[in-house]
């Protein structure tokens, strides 16, 4: 069976070919500035090689059928009648979806209603699911949530201590995001470590330009950082994570911002304003916050640790808050799984950083976590492998996450049953 996974972003398309059962990839890509100036695709040939073309790419319906055409002429499959089903990656499904579900018209229409807790994310996952449809009618469609994993966290864990109304009302209450890759990294950082999933106490620390954490209790989440929507928790590349909520309270009141300081946060420029209103909150918070709000370099890490390296205060001080913040997370968690017996790193930077992995184990030798820097090192690149020391207590690996792999096994999974 041929599945073609999809992640939708608003100005963006992620693809994966992938033949199941077998788990072969056979193509992958990525089409960037959909609907906006100088759109492109990059996708890996037959051979393996990597191919960029500059394209018209106006919107996702036209980028799925860019995908598809070039499926077809490079002999990824002969006809359209090969893609057996569509795997997509849905970040909201609020408490409406604990599972992946085969998309139908009733499903679209509950995302819809989603759409309002992650306006960023939804409406661009819809847009994905319209475009197959009209490219594809008949091609089956599943749907894999982010929020998914996370619905086994008890109620404890997952309400705000705001008035119960809200939550009656409105669902407002913490969600939890990456599930797809914190579903997988446990279960293969388990493997690598050979730790039984069913009886472990496991942390995850998905560290990419968004980040997040779990607590996973015998393979089920009971607890993750990110919350009703994925601006809360660490310190990611552009948000800010945990903040006090007066300080929101603040910056909404105050009306007399000198303009020329407020002008580079607003989220279109109006010479002159002295205030800012909830769209410019949300742009602050979101897209200049974090380590590109503390550094000087933006919120790629490698150009933040060369600053740093150079003697910049700021640079040193976003990768210092970083760590912390991770450690902190790292600490809280092993609380509340009674203790910890694996410690997981993934995603862009927790698979490429040694440095920031030894920052944040630093220190914690009371939990038992002890690394083996030569190992450290060694883990970059993709690599799947342990990192802690023969005498660590904890079992500290390194695992490539594979959301792909996730959800085409979701989508066979669902349409083989």
């Amino acid at each position: 069976m041929k599945i073609l996974v999809l992640n939708c972003g608003s100005s963006s398309l992620k693809f994966a070919l992938i033949e199941l059962p077998t788990y072969k990839v056979l193509t992958s890509g990525n089409e960037e500035r959909v609907g906006i100036a100088d759109p492109f695709i990059t996708f890996r040939k037959p051979d393996g090689k990597k191919e960029e073309r500059h394209l018209h790419i106006p919107n996702h319906t036209r980028g799925v059928e860019i995908i598809l055409d070039i499926l077809k002429e490079e002999h990824f499959v002969e006809s359209f009648d090969e893609i057996d089903a569509i795997g997509h990656r849905l970040v909201h499904g609020a408490e409406r979806f604990a599972e992946s579900v085969r998309i139908t018209p009733e499903v679209i229409a509950k995302l819809h209603e989603c759409a309002q807790l992650a306006p960023l994310h939804n409406p661009a996952n819809i847009l994905g699911i319209e475009a197959v449809t009209k490219v594809l009618p008949n091609t089956p469609q599943v749907g894999v949530f982010d929020t998914a994993f996370h619905q086994t966290m008890p109620e404890h864990a997952y309400m705000y201590a705001l008035p119960y109304a809200f939550y009656e009302k409105y669902r407002i209450r913490r969600y939890g995001f990456h599930g797809t890759s914190h579903d997988f990294v446990s279960r293969r950082g388990a493997e690598i470590a050979g730790i039984d999933l069913g009886k472990s106490r496991i942390v995850t620390a998905h560290i990419g330009s968004g980040a997040s954490m779990a607590a996973i209790l015998n393979g089920k989440s009971i607890d993750t950082s990110m919350g009703l929507t994925p601006s809360e928790g660490l310190i990611m590349g552009t948000r800010a994570g945990d903040i006090d909520s007066g300080v929101l309270d603040f910056l909404l009141t105050k009306n007399d911002f000198d303009p020329e300081f407020i002008a580079p946060y607003l989220k279109k420029a109006e010479p002159g304003k002295t205030h800012l209103d909830q769209a410019d909150l949300t742009h602050l918070l979101t897209k200049k916050s974090g380590i590109s709000g503390i550094g000087t370099q933006g919120s790629d890490m490698r150009d933040i640790a060369k600053a740093a390296g150079e003697g910049s205060h700021r640079d040193a001080l976003a990768i210092a808050m970083h760590a912390y913040r991770i450690k902190k997370y790292v600490g809280a968690y092993a609380a509340a799984l009674g203790g910890i017996d694996l410690l997981v790193f993934t995603a862009g930077v927790g698979e490429n950083r040694p440095p920031m992995r030894t920052d944040v184990c630093s220190g914690l030798e009371f939990l038992g976590i002890k690394l083996d820097e030569t190992l450290n090192a060694q883990a970059v690149g993709g690599k799947s492998m342990v990192i802690s020391a023969a005498d660590s207590r904890v079992k500290v690996v390194v695992v490539a996450t594979d959301e792909e792999y996730m959800i085409a096994k979701d989508t066979y999974e669902i349409l083989t049953k």
